[in-house]
């Protein structure tokens, strides 16, 4: 074509949004494939269900996904915590540099007021830091249990990190790239030195890794609106939307094949709908998430999933695994528009597959 954006239609936008994510018929077989993909797993402990992570997991993989998978492969350090999200190993390099110039980034951005309230808490505390360290030398990795909380000066703030000195002061030695989450013994995550987990590769120069770390999430994401900072993909626009867009070149080749879905329940972390201005603009679908609301102002549930047929987003499903009663538990099924009856249908089984890989009974409260 010419020097003139691509055009797309909205369904061609979300077809490649679909496939990028690794959500058509095409389900890939391995874990460490899909995180590669991905570029990350988000960690959230939030399971109504099952952990964001595990979900996002198993709507790609299907049932051959276990939540051991994703443990062992932490364990065993094939898969490396950052920033709360599991990365490949090999990643990490794209996130040293960025790490040793904490608090900033590593590319000359003015450090915000709360960076500098930060690396100001550190300081003071430098005592604690360094007692941290000394202990997971000695002895590490530890649970955050078992390190020194020495701070002299309590960390202040309005939300739940308030006065939790140590928590806070381990938020900032990962930050730091001087601790590294070191995987799991029974229900604690364990702690060490960041120079026996992370692989000693050389470290990416900032500029270069912020380029490359764009350049791996715009593949994963297949469309997105163009980054100023770092411009990826290829200059595009969709049929009835306003607005540029940019969107990876080995999506486009995609197109010339017919596009075949499947149905999935997502994670309300998964990355298809993370921006929620797309996921609204592209797959005119209204959605959030209500665990932060009250009960009382709730239209969807707690957690609800939202619910993929093909290249569309059709619902959403409020369910909760109440692993006590060994049951998924099925409060409703929301809708969008009435579903036809092959939509019901795999709606249903995709439900019923939920519930097999939970190993749970499933109930309906509906």
């Amino acid at each position: 074509m010419g020097a003139g954006p691509h055009r797309l239609s909205r369904a061609d936008a979300r077809r490649i949004m679909v496939r990028a994510q690794l959500l058509d018929v095409d389900r890939p077989t391995d874990l460490l494939d899909v995180v590669r993909h991905l570029t990350l797993l988000q960690l959230d402990p939030t399971a109504a269900v099952a952990p964001s992570a595990d979900v996002v997991a198993w709507s790609r993989l299907g049932a051959r996904y276990r939540p051991e998978h994703l443990r062992d492969a932490l364990d065993e350090q094939r898969l490396i915590e950052v920033r709360q999200r599991a990365r490949p190993r090999e990643d990490v390099s794209l996130y040293r540099a960025e790490m040793e110039a904490w608090p900033g980034d590593g590319l000359g951005t003015d450090l915000t007021a709360w960076q500098i309230e930060a690396e100001a808490w550190v300081e003071a505390n430098d005592a604690c830091r360094r007692d941290v360290i000394e202990a997971l030398r000695q002895d590490g990795p530890l649970p955050l249990r078992e390190l020194p909380d020495t701070c002299e000066v309590p960390w202040r703030s309005t939300g739940w990190t308030h006065h939790k000195n140590l928590r806070r002061m381990l938020d900032f030695l990962v930050a730091r790239g001087e601790v590294a989450a070191a995987g799991w013994s029974g229900r604690d995550k364990l702690w060490d030195l960041a120079t026996r987990i992370y692989p000693d590769d050389p470290v990416v120069p900032a500029a270069e890794a912020a380029r490359e770390r764009a350049v791996r999430l715009h593949a994963a994401l297949g469309l997105t609106r163009p980054d100023r900072a770092h411009p990826v993909g290829e200059p595009a626009v969709v049929d009835g939307v306003p607005g540029r867009w940019s969107v990876d070149p080995a999506q486009l080749d995609a197109l010339a094949s017919p596009f075949v879905g499947r149905t999935a329940l997502l994670s309300p972390l998964d990355l298809l709908i993370r921006d929620r201005l797309r996921m609204e603009t592209l797959f005119e679908f209204d959605y959030a998430l209500e665990m932060y609301k009250p009960a009382s102002q709730r239209r969807w549930g707690y957690w609800a999933m939202p619910i993929l047929v093909g290249d569309r987003l059709v619902g959403k499903l409020d369910a909760r695994a109440d692993r006590t009663e060994g049951a998924l538990v099925i409060n409703a099924v929301h809708e969008d528009a009435p579903f036809d009856r092959s939509t019901a249908a795999a709606v249903d089984a995709e439900i019923s597959a939920l519930a097999d890989w939970l190993g749970l009974e499933r109930v309906s409260r509906r």
